[in-house]
């Protein structure tokens, strides 16, 4: 492989280069582009983080849209380029693997005080211990530390459930002008909404068009 392919699949997350893999496919056999909706959908992660992903490949040069036109995302000829040096086929089936891979788990040996575990036969995922239908529960990697005074931290997975409301302090993932995801505490005012982080390096965020996408119901750190 051509040394600048390999430090730009490097730059990219597993799930870009699927999204990009997708959007392909899907442009091959409908002659269109997938809408967002679509493209979460096979994804199996929200909106907001798939505008995060598009974002991302766009910074990259590797995706591109016409403003206000729907349906409108193609890849540019550097991911086209991409693709074809890694030997993609778009007759290829889109690799399902992170809807299938969500479904298994860690097994749950016991308890522990200050001892042995007791044994036991079971499994934790976050499927089970999260949610009775792991299709509205999802994670998202944070990225920064906006939060950081409520112990989130930059590289943590929030676990999230979808909503489209939110009470008062609530942790929310909330889209701002249909475009940039953020994490913050929700607050409700008069004519806006105050979106407040936990950080005093930080502003909070007013808004009058704010989305509500999802409610924060659980962390997962890896030490």
């Amino acid at each position: 492989m051509p040394t600048g392919t390999s430090k730009l699949t490097e730059a990219l997350t597993p799930r870009q280069l699927q999204l990009l893999k997708i959007i392909n496919s899907f442009r091959q056999s409908q002659y269109y582009s997938p809408t967002i909706a679509e493209l979460a959908s096979k994804l199996c992660v929200s909106r907001s983080t798939t505008f995060e992903h598009i974002g991302q490949l766009r910074k990259k040069s590797l995706l591109q849209a016409s403003p206000g036109k729907a349906r409108s995302l193609e890849l540019t000829s550097k991911a086209q380029k991409l693709l074809k040096q890694l030997n993609y086929k778009t007759s290829s089936p889109i690799d399902n693997d992170f809807c299938e891979n969500s479904l298994e788990g860690i097994p749950l040996v016991g308890k522990v005080a200050a001892g042995l575990p007791i044994e036991d036969k079971s499994s934790l995922t976050l499927a089970s211990h999260f949610a009775s239908q792991n299709k509205d529960t999802f994670a998202l990697e944070v990225a920064g530390d906006s939060m950081i005074d409520d112990d989130i931290q930059n590289g943590d997975y929030v676990i999230c459930r979808r909503s489209s409301t939110a009470s008062n302090g609530q942790l929310v993932i909330a889209l701002l002008n249909e475009e940039e995801a953020t994490l913050k505490r929700f607050y409700r005012e008069k004519n806006r909404v105050r979106l407040q982080p936990a950080n005093d390096n930080y502003k909070p965020i007013y808004s009058d068009n704010c989305r509500i996408e999802a409610v924060v119901i659980g962390l997962v750190r890896k030490f």
